[in-house]
């Protein structure tokens, strides 16, 4: 079970930071009261309050209640991603205030750091740790020990620390920002954007004094939830020694795979996290391997046959496929290939027909179908595959090879034909988008699957359920795929009953909240 370390920090004992962010002083202390039941370290964004009278009613009531809370105290001007329209003295000023009010530290700009005389702001901030900070909200710097030295030589002296917040356009940007912390005990490292959002999570395993969590809005790019953060990732447990996996894909945010995988480490009190990392091309996540120390990874659209050229070693069945879904990093850092997907489609099936002797249609002929191709080649079934792009349809009817019952079907002649079941291996009708791949007519069957998860009924099983056909959601496959994945990374069972339980009522939610929308 993952544990935080003990060692005394310069923030509190806290390292997930609860972001107060609202333009009235009574939103500031709702949003104060619910973050502190998650951490007892939270950054007062007094920039957000609309104007100086909200300012100095939320002081007054900070200086009267005294929250058993280390408070770090920002006033961030437009120019450093905030809403502060005024002076840098007057940005000081409103610091001083909270520094009074009971705020032990200060968020200071680089930019307002070096506008005052060198020991100026230490007279004006005594007793009050100082951070200063270094925002680019356009990428990542080249030259981090320039940064790094520049707000250190700012004037401010004794009780400072210093943060890098950037943006983040690969996931090499993300790792050399986290890198910056491993360490030093005075870094804050924040790799900002939605291609930074697992190094938020992670700069917290490599060292980073503090990692930011918004309790309402967000206030940078690929900022989480305060939730998400402590209830999903556990980030407030994650020291050097967590194991860490994920799962790769472009796009990435629709994934409960770390919902999944995060209840089952929890479950079975290990110490490891499961986090998603947008990619954009594998080689760049390859290099953040060991930096990051991941242990293995899911693999989604579009890079499961892709991810082929980069491994080490592949299961002899995944290569037949010519694809992958998952993969464990072996010792010596080498590549290990498998594919679940495969035994997600089976198990699914299986419980509602008997695949041999079964006729099936394979909508689709990416990564996906080809698991579903060969794991109901094996299984007996006649396999059936239409495409958007017919010359896929037909490389995959080669791949099975000579001794399977398979057809490739124009996708006009779907009205004429009918199969035992029809299973959808696109991501049309995914979370948020909708839609159907397919149209009514052309559900001639008695069964159709689709391998989307999520919404957990989608258009197609709604279209399917109007005409009497009896319909499989896609978190039967995405559930039982990823119960073999845990078992090949961790080398333990899965607790299935907490983890269905657990999916299922995020996907039931969700479904209801789109309902009353």
């Amino acid at each position: 079970m993952m544990r935080g370390t003990d060692v005394e920090r310069p923030f509190g004992k806290d390292r997930v930071c609860a972001v107060i962010a609202d333009r009235t002083a009574r939103g500031m202390i709702s949003q104060m009261r619910r973050g502190l039941r998650l951490t007892r370290t939270l950054e007062l964004r007094l920039d957000y309050l609309r104007d100086a009278r909200e300012r100095d009613a939320f002081l007054i009531w900070l200086t009267a209640h005294k929250p058993q809370a280390t408070m770090i105290a920002t006033c961030r001007s437009r120019q450093g991603g905030g809403q502060f329209r005024g002076s840098r003295d007057a940005e000081l000023e409103i610091l001083i205030q909270a520094a009074n009010a009971g705020c032990r530290c200060c968020d200071l700009e680089i930019e307002v750091a070096r506008y005052y005389a060198s020991g100026e702001i230490r007279k004006l901030l005594p007793s009050t740790r100082v951070l200063v900070s270094h925002h680019d909200f356009q990428r990542t710097p080249k030259n981090f020990q320039k940064v790094i030295d520049g707000l250190r030589a700012s004037g401010v002296r004794g009780r400072s620390a210093v943060k890098i917040a950037a943006q983040c356009h690969s996931i090499s940007d993300a790792v050399r920002i986290c890198g910056l912390a491993q360490g030093r005990r005075d870094v804050v490292a924040v790799p900002m954007g939605e291609v930074g959002m697992a190094g938020r999570i992670l700069s917290l395993r490599s060292g980073s004094q503090l990692a930011y969590a918004s309790v309402e809005q967000a206030t940078a790019p690929g900022q989480l939830s305060l939730q998400d953060m402590q209830e999903l990732y556990r980030a407030s447990q994650i020291t050097s020694r967590t194991r860490v996996y994920g799962v790769i894909g472009n796009p990435i945010g629709h994934s409960l795979s770390p919902l999944l995988h995060n209840t089952a480490f929890h479950a079975r009190k290990l110490d490891a996290v499961f986090v998603p990392f947008l990619v954009r091309e594998v080689r760049d996540f390859l290099a953040a391997i060991t930096p990051f120390g991941i242990r293995g990874f899911a693999v989604t659209i579009p890079h499961k046959e892709k991810i082929l050229l980069y491994l080490d070693d592949c299961d002899p069945l995944a290569a037949r496929i010519g694809a992958v879904n998952t993969v464990v990093i072996r010792n010596g850092g080498r590549l290990y290939g498998y594919n679940t997907d495969y035994v997600g489609v089976l198990r699914s099936l299986q419980s509602r027909m008997h695949l041999a002797g079964s006729r099936i249609l394979l909508f689709g002929a990416g990564g996906a179908a080809r698991a579903a191709a060969f794991a109901l080649a094996q299984a007996g079934s006649q396999v059936c595959l239409t495409s958007r792009r017919p010359e896929r349809a037909q490389s995959l009817a080669r791949a099975l090879g000579r001794n399977a019952d398979v057809q490739v079907i124009e996708r006009s002649a779907l009205k004429q034909e009918s199969f035992d079941a029809i299973v959808n291996c696109t991501p049309v009708g995914m979370h948020p988008h909708g839609g159907s791949p397919l149209k009514s007519s052309e559900l001639r069957c008695q069964v159709v699957m689709d391998m989307v998860y999520r919404p957990l009924t989608t258009d197609l099983l709604r279209q399917a359920q109007r005409q009497g056909i009896d319909t499989i959601s896609g978190v039967e496959m995405f559930l039982a795929q990823a119960y073999a994945q845990f078992e090949i990374w961790t080398g333990e069972r899965a607790p299935e009953g907490a983890v269905r339980k657990t999916i299922l009522a995020a996907l039931q939610r969700e479904e209801k909240s789109r309902k009353r929308k």
